[in-house]
């Protein structure tokens, strides 16, 4: 390359080998800055170094001089900060959504978002009883074509598979892709869904796991159209996951005050707690005589009680029977 296009572009790769090599902890003196930047083939002095520095803090690089016997460059602060980078590689590591092979990729991307030092520190491993990694490479993608389609009104056709004991796909419709009309993503028990309209059948409301979705493709047919005003999603995502699967019912609830938070994670934060005395609480809560739920109550002992309606008492007296 000649030698006054690498002059060109020694701001560019000043900024690049500061970023990638220092931080608060990690200096580097103007002498090494024009080592580095030699090994590019791009010459330099010290002076030509300080102009530079000084363009890049104009252009809004944070780039300070730690002065003194081991002072030297380097940049203070950046988009993220490390216990920022922290979070969000433990949230890659930890999500069932994402694969191992593709946690492994996007946890390289967020280390060159810091320093090489610092980026060290990123190689984390979470562990979380039970979590089991998806086994679909395309979910990022099909996330993708979802939101895409969602956004520009568009229909989407998709494969729908589930898992066999040899961990090999079994396709509900083989010979036939699935056609719908995408309306909203939701995220429940750390997978993602999809929630889906097809007016042509008499239940025209539909679930799917993402990560069960393959051959994604936005198609240029029209999404068809829903009453919004008699369709809430967030109704319908309460009715169709968890302990809320089925008819829902009013009851009213009692609770061991030791249970606030929980009560508050389960019900929403806005759940109004009354009747409290002797250390208990009442709410009122929409709930399912479904197993789920019954469950749920039942890990609390005698920390939570049904106190009404009282068919649910008695669906729940069977139970335990």
């Amino acid at each position: 390359m000649p030698r006054f296009s690498n002059q060109k572009l020694k701001p560019l790769y000043l900024a690049w080998i500061l970023q990638e090599r220092t931080d608060e902890n990690n200096v580097m003196t103007a002498q090494d800055i024009v080592r580095a930047l030699a090994a590019y083939d791009i010459p330099a002095d010290r002076k030509s170094i300080y102009d530079d520095i000084e363009a890049l803090r104009q252009y809004g690089v944070d780039v300070e001089l730690r002065r003194g016997k081991n002072g030297g460059y380097f940049v203070a602060s950046r988009d993220f900060e490390l216990p920022e980078l922290k979070l969000l590689v433990d949230a890659v590591q930890s999500s069932r959504l994402i694969t191992a092979k593709k946690s492994n990729a996007l946890i390289k991307k967020i280390s060159r978002l810091t320093s090489t030092e610092q980026a060290k520190t990123l190689n984390r491993q979470v562990y979380i009883r039970g979590r089991a990694k998806a086994l679909n490479e395309t979910v990022y993608y099909a996330i993708d074509s979802i939101h895409e389609a969602i956004h520009a009104g568009k229909k989407i056709s998709f494969k729908y598979f589930s898992y066999s004991i040899t961990k090999s796909r079994i396709y509900r419709r083989p010979d036939k892709e699935y056609i719908r009309t995408p309306i909203a993503m939701c995220w429940n028990d750390d997978n993602y869904y999809l929630v889906t309209f097809a007016p042509k059948f008499e239940n025209p409301y539909a679930t799917y796991r993402v990560d069960r979705m393959t051959a994604v493709e936005v198609l240029d047919e029209k999404a068809d159209k829903f009453n919004k005003e008699t369709f809430s999603i967030t109704d319908y995502i309460k009715q169709n996951f968890g302990m809320f699967t089925g008819e829902t019912m009013a009851a009213k609830l009692a609770f061991d005050e030791s249970l606030v938070s929980v009560v508050l994670d389960q019900f929403g934060a806005d759940t109004h707690m009354t009747g409290i005395s002797n250390g208990r609480f009442i709410i009122n809560a929409n709930v399912s005589a479904t197993p789920t739920f019954l469950g749920w109550m039942f890990q609390f002992g005698n920390k939570a009680e049904i106190l009404e309606p009282e068919n649910l008492r008695e669906t729940m007296r069977d139970m335990l029977a």
